[in-house]
């Protein structure tokens, strides 16, 4: 459309070169929904859970190993078995989310959790121990996967990388509580030591399950109950605009199979979404769209956890002991720093999810941790070769940890959630993301039973490389698979998959930009 003046005025051609670089420029983002974030820490605040756990069993199995007499077979079943566990609660929690709503899920997470919290606490011995690790699993399952779910769908466009990236967050931040938890009940008795690590666990899970109460529901999960009222009231408070809230709803109810002119505030859905249609449109049926979103979601998990990061979470004591670090108190110290890092990195990655974007971020991260594992593998090589202390080796092996958690935080650590929530369609989504969760459980659940006995078999050097090499194949998988997803409604992402297109309009994109940005740098000189 032109408007009175001519076809060559300068107006309508300042505006079509505007929406061109705006396009590719980045126009000023609004400021953030605090509403939306408040939410979104909130749902993330379970994520704490896991990474406690995670964190505090590093150093609570020095002292359950001597307490308890147990070997090292156990301790690797005792470390890893909760991932297993976990995947009860990662499967109930898609059917349950659908059946009871995203906010009551989080509660009945944090219940769970504190039971099992309890029970570790005041474990007598390893079998009431392993039972307690049984019921906090389940916990952990369910809380995995349902705050990036909640947190995803809550999020206005603008800043779901940056909110969505909260649960891997909180991870990070419950592995440095768990580390200084470490330390600072160190200085119990051996019998008492343990017990309170794991017990103290199940405070924080008390203030969650009374803080999610305060959460609104899912916007989408009450379009999908016929509640378009209450919907609508949390899509305005949670989106930047008026103008985008409405769009929100109207690409919601398109999804939900709602008349877009239907503006009743309860009307009656047909139930698509549950049962064996799910599972028959996301695994024995599949679209090429949803075959390809399947397969990068549950890739993206798998490679997260079978590049080694539980092993150097889990095990970093025993890492720094092979590197030349004897000392158990100075082992926990550096430990400490391994969560501290990871933390700090896992901040900044918060903040470039949505400037930067999610698939130069991933491919920059795993390419540093590629190389940070091959500096751990040289120095751990040389140590083990040499047989006595070596300092540069000894800094190799701390850089070479450090700066692994450090490349592993910044992108290929929140991404995973950020990415593997976001892309699945509203019908699948809890399935979907459950089954990623899944396999990011059962993976990191081999790598953290098995990594003491691999370790022997080919020395930790050896299990190190093997790590370094499954990042490689992971590198290549995510240049080849995965699309970019920044900026991108959830309802408008199945669209991006299904075929290689995103790769040329990229390219394409690109060439565009740059010819637009020339053409406007010579109308400025003008």
């Amino acid at each position: 459309m032109v408007s009175g003046t001519g076809e060559n005025d300068v107006v309508p051609s300042t505006k079509f070169e505007d929406k061109n670089l705006t396009d590719f420029d980045s126009p000023k983002k609004p400021k953030r929904n605090k509403y939306a974030m408040a939410c979104a820490v909130l749902a993330s605040l379970t994520s704490i859970l896991l990474g406690y756990d995670i964190g505090v069993m590093s150093g609570a199995v020095i002292y359950i190993q001597d307490d308890l007499k147990i070997n090292d077979t156990q301790v690797e079943v005792l470390v890893g078995i909760l991932n297993l566990y976990s995947l009860i609660g990662s499967f109930a929690a898609g059917r349950t989310s659908d059946w009871i709503g995203r906010r009551y899920t989080i509660v009945l997470a944090g219940a769970i959790f504190f039971v099992g919290a309890l029970l570790m606490g005041f474990a007598p011995n390893y079998a009431f121990l392993m039972f307690g690790r049984f019921v906090a699993g389940i916990g952990v399952g369910y809380a995995l996967m349902i705050a990036p779910v909640y947190t995803a769908e809550v999020s206005p466009a603008s800043s779901r990388g940056f909110l969505t990236s909260f649960p891997e967050v909180f991870i990070n931040a419950g592995i440095l509580l768990g580390y200084v938890s470490n330390i600072a009940f160190s200085r119990l008795s051996l019998q008492l030591s343990w017990r309170f690590m794991l017990g103290v666990s199940a405070i924080p899970s008390i203030f969650l399950a009374f803080g999610v109460l305060a959460m609104p529901e899912s916007p989408r999960w009450l379009v999908m109950q016929g509640r378009l009222g209450d919907a609508k009231r949390v899509l305005d408070r949670t989106s930047d605009t008026k103008e985008e809230a409405e769009i929100r709803l109207s690409d919601i109810k398109e999804a939900a199979g709602i008349p877009e002119e239907c503006q009743d505030d309860v009307v009656e859905v047909q139930k698509r979404n549950t049962g064996q249609g799910v599972w028959r449109d996301l695994l024995i049926n599949p679209t090429p769209a949803v075959r390809h979103i399947l397969i990068a979601g549950v890739g993206i998990h798998f490679f997260q956890q079978a590049s080694g990061i539980d092993a150097v979470v889990l095990y970093s004591p025993r890492i720094f002991k092979k590197a030349g670090i004897t000392s158990d108190k100075q082992q926990l110290l550096a430990t400490v720093a391994v969560g501290f890092v990871k933390t700090i990195f896992i901040l900044v990655a918060t903040f470039l999810l949505d400037r930067v974007g999610r698939r130069p971020l991933l491919l920059t991260s795993v390419a540093g941790m590629i190389v940070s594992l091959g500096t751990l593998v040289i120095g751990l090589t040389i140590i083990e070769h040499v047989g006595h202390k070596v300092m540069w080796a000894v800094a190799m092996c701390i850089v070479g940890v450090l700066s692994y958690v450090a490349t592993f935080s910044i992108g290929m650590g929140p991404i995973t959630w950020v990415y593997s929530s976001e892309i699945f369609p509203l019908r699948l989504r809890a399935q979907g993301t459950s089954m990623g969760v899944a396999v990011n459980r059962v993976t990191s659940g081999i790598i953290s039973m098995t990594f003491l006995s691999l370790s022997k078999g080919i020395t930790i050097g050896g299990a190190f490389f093997l790590f370094m090499m499954i990042a490689v194949v992971g590198w290549v998988f995510f240049y080849t698979m995965l699309p970019e997803t920044q900026g991108k409604t959830l309802e408008g992402m199945e669209g991006l998959f299904g075929n290689y297109a995103w790769k040329f309009q990229s390219k394409k994109k690109n060439t565009t930009s740059n010819g637009q940005i020339q053409l406007n740098s010579n109308g400025g000189q003008n």
